[in-house]
């Protein structure tokens, strides 16, 4: 299984953001895009999702040879797609137990009951090791940082996506919670899932080693490699190490 975009030309408000994306994200991978502030990054994760927002001038996104590139997000989900926020909306009156058991019954077959469901939920969270009382607050209501990015995680093991784009999930997180985020991700099935970690640090590839790494800058990416490039980044900085 493999998730394609192909020469992807994004723009907003008449300027262009991506400027002919390719990439390519197989099952069984991790690939962490790297690059400055600015240069794209969210954008190509918000466009994979579906994100009404920006307007696709050329390219295509294909999920196993099949066109997507117009599909709703809803639809996108659906078919195995999931989008980890890099600023996670709080949704008050809705415990997060709902929330969660709402998204996976809207996006499998076959529903869960309730029981089924609280069980299975149950492994998950003693998985990342997060207290019951966690879910039984409202979506991301007074969450921390670190809570609102461990609940993301917590999303994405119960719906068990075949393709993750995690946006910067790295992001203000302690040691602790950083070491929370990388568990979750490390333990999905890799076999049969592909990841895409959107990141601009180093520091979460200390928990997780990439199989590819992407540099995007001004809307391209403009170069590839392995784990070792995101520790030129780390050492060297963006512009030292694309050169």
């Amino acid at each position: 299984m493999k998730l394609e975009i192909k020469d992807l030309h994004v723009s907003i408000n008449d300027k262009e953001i991506l400027k002919g994306i390719n990439l390519v994200i197989e099952s069984g991978k991790v690939h962490t895009l790297m690059g400055p502030n600015g240069s794209g990054k969210s954008t190509l994760a918000q466009i994979i999702m579906g994100y009404p927002k920006y307007v696709i001038t050329k390219g295509k996104i294909l999920l196993n040879g099949e066109d997507i590139t117009e599909l709703k997000p809803d639809e996108r989900a659906k078919k195995g797609l999931f989008l980890s926020f890099q600023y996670p909306k709080e949704i008050t009156g809705v415990t997060l137990t709902n929330f969660l058991r709402a998204a996976y019954n809207a996006t499998h077959e076959p529903k869960l009951s309730v029981l089924d469901f609280h069980k299975m939920l149950k492994e998950k969270m003693e998985k990342l090791n997060i207290d019951a009382s966690f879910t039984r607050r409202y979506v991301n209501e007074g969450f921390s940082g670190g809570e609102k990015k461990k609940a993301e995680i917590l999303q994405m093991m119960v719906l068990n996506p075949k393709f993750a784009i995690l946006d910067e999930t790295d992001s203000g997180l302690d040691v602790d919670s950083l070491k929370v985020v990388a568990n979750g991700i490390n333990q999905i099935e890799r076999k049969e899932k592909g990841i895409l970690l959107i990141t601009h640090y180093y520091r979460i590839l200390d928990y997780i080693t990439p199989d590819v790494v992407h540099i995007m800058v001004d809307g391209k990416i403009v170069k590839e490699g392995g784990a070792k490039l995101a520790k030129q980044i780390e050492e060297k900085g963006f512009e030292e190490a694309i050169i």
